[in-house]
């Protein structure tokens, strides 16, 4: 599966996440490797930087910066549905890894 040029939103996320619907994620992708730049009315700024597997499984790490200055990190797999459409769904489980590092769950759609 490639994900390059793709664009996501958040649908549902875990109440300790903090991206939100307004966040757009966008994918760029080079064989295996994927890499997004992200934000929304919560995120000032954010990246990630992953792997893809055979199956389009996306083993993520990402940093970002929040509207309270804040620098959060974390790790994510993002497994990929595709839905009837065409559109892609991404069924995630993070986990932050600083702070409390706690998990979450989030699901994001293609746009």
């Amino acid at each position: 599966m490639n994900y390059n040029n793709r664009k996501f939103r958040v649908i549902k996320n875990s109440s300790n996440g903090e991206t939100k619907g307004d966040t757009i994620f966008v994918y760029k992708q080079k064989g295996s490797i994927l890499s997004c730049e992200y934000e929304g009315v919560d995120i000032v700024k954010g990246h990630l930087l992953s792997k893809v597997d055979e199956f389009g499984t996306i083993n993520m790490r990402y940093h970002q910066i929040n509207t309270e200055g804040e620098l959060r990190t974390g790790l994510c797999k993002s497994t990929p549905k595709v839905q009837d459409n065409g559109k892609i769904r991404l069924f995630e489980e993070w986990e932050w890894t600083i702070g409390d590092k706690s998990k979450g769950s989030s699901i994001l759609e293609e746009i």
